[in-house]
């Protein structure tokens, strides 16, 4: 553990995330799931979308970007899709809301797919897709963002950094796949800037349109560097078009008008294997097998192959017994904000 790192329960900082949220308008009900899926990020090992964006959030919510007593509102349904508005409620409780829905759908009908717009930032992405696989269910979600990194050949941000997640369920829980459009998020970004550390690959272009792993430069521009170059940037257009197109919220370049980032478009979609035909023990036996096959591949010097979401489990075991581990000054402003509510 670094020198200003500190270890909290991951009760402590569900509690105290619940003690702010509920002094900041939120119900005892939704500040209890948003507290959760707040530390639920941290306790994973994702901290840039759990405590650490935590302040940034409750300044969303005292400008107003964020209303937290709003409710979603179905516009549109068929018996396996439906289309709703978030009315620029908390993102990460929308999104939760949502996939419930495609997961109820999906357990009538085999699949169930919903859009939803108008909403905000729903923090990590991965909860969505541990949320799918805990009721037994595949899910793909998918998010657009304001204009945060270049298309492949451009000087300026017009693609959003649009997170991705893919999950399977296995006889282990599952498999989770989240992530960004760029080589590194923003959040993993600004952990390495406050710590003034490069990143260890190249992340994004500085003003000169050179690759660099500086990420103060790459901050600077918003000029990450798409994953796979052109291949990177294809999809996150790809994802935006679809989020914003079938939910009929706004696109990347209309978020991009606003003067924070909301009113987002997002997209969900659950396939319960069971109602598809397939058997489930049958389904997670498999789906071991295959994570057998990778574990046991050839691997050069000091090198190992992780399967998508293995080391958030890992993470999760240790952090919950040991406590997560946090940056110091970070929780003390989070502290902070706590006695100022109190």
């Amino acid at each position: 553990m670094e020198v200003n790192e500190l270890r909290i329960t991951f009760q402590k900082m569900i509690e105290t995330f619940v003690s702010i949220l509920e002094q900041n308008g939120f119900s005892p009900s939704k500040a209890a799931l948003c507290a959760d899926l707040f530390a639920k990020s941290s306790l994973d090992g994702v901290p840039s979308h759990g405590l650490n964006r935590f302040p940034e959030f409750i300044r969303l919510v005292k400008e107003g970007y964020v209303n937290p007593l709003a409710e979603p509102v179905r516009e549109f349904a068929l018996p396996v899709f439906e289309r709703w508005n978030g009315n620029l409620g908390p993102g990460m409780l929308d999104a939760h809301f949502a996939m419930e829905k495609a997961i109820a759908m999906a357990k009538l009908s085999g699949i169930g797919c919903v859009g939803l717009y108008n909403t905000n930032h729903w923090m990590r992405a991965g909860n969505y897709g541990w949320q799918a696989v805990e009721a037994g269910c595949v899910g793909i979600c998918f998010t657009n963002t304001l204009p945060n990194m270049p298309a492949w050949g451009g000087s300026e941000p017009k693609l959003g950094n649009n997170p991705l997640v893919l999950a399977v369920p296995t006889g282990n829980l599952g498999v989770v796949l989240d992530m960004a459009m760029s080589q590194y998020s923003y959040g993993k970004m600004a952990t390495y800037l406050r710590r003034g550390e490069d990143l260890p690959f190249d992340a994004g272009f500085d003003a000169d349109g050179q690759l660099t792993k500086s990420p103060g430069e790459i901050l600077a521009g918003n000029l990450a560097l798409p994953f796979g170059m052109w291949k990177g940037s294809g999809l996150s257009l790809m994802l935006n078009m679809v989020s914003s197109l079938i939910s009929g919220g706004k696109a990347t370049h209309e978020i991009g008008r606003e003067k924070e980032e909301h009113a987002i478009s997002q997209f969900f979609l659950c396939l319960d294997p069971g109602k598809l035909g397939l058997d489930m023990g049958l389904f997670r036996e498999r789906a071991d097998e295959i994570l057998e096959d990778l574990a046991n591949s050839k691997v050069f010097e000091e090198k190992e192959v992780h399967f998508p979401g293995e080391q958030s489990l890992r993470n999760r075991k240790e952090n919950f017994a040991n406590g997560i581990p946090v940056e110091k000054e970070i929780w003390e402003s989070v502290l902070r904000m706590a006695k100022e509510t109190s």
